[in-house]
C-alpha cells in the first residue's frame, strides 16, 4: 500500500489536507495521468473528483454546517 498526504486548493477558501491509501498500481496510474496533463498528483485527484461529481450530479450543500451528518 502507498500512503500520501495531499494538499491543494479546493472549492473552500483554505486548502485542506487528505491522506489516501492506495495500491502502488493506483499511485502509478495517478502519476501517469497527472504527468500527461502536466498537473501535480494532488491537483489530478482534485480534478478527477470534480469531474466525477459534475458527471454524476453531486454537489456540496454549502448551508449544512461542517461535521453534521446528512439525514
Amino acid at each position: 500500500m502507498w500512503c500520501h498526504t495531499i494538499t491543494g486548493a479546493n472549492m473552500a477558501k483554505e486548502p485542506s489536507a487528505a491522506t489516501l491509501r492506495v495500491s502502488e498500481e493506483v499511485r502509478d496510474l495517478l502519476r501517469l495521468a497527472a504527468d500527461k496533463e502536466h498537473r501535480s498528483m494532488a491537483n489530478m485527484v482534485e480534478v478527477l473528483i470534480l469531474r466525477h461529481c459534475e458527471a454524476n450530479g453531486i454537489s456540496v450543500d454549502r448551508k449544512r454546517p461542517t461535521g453534521t451528518a446528512r439525514a
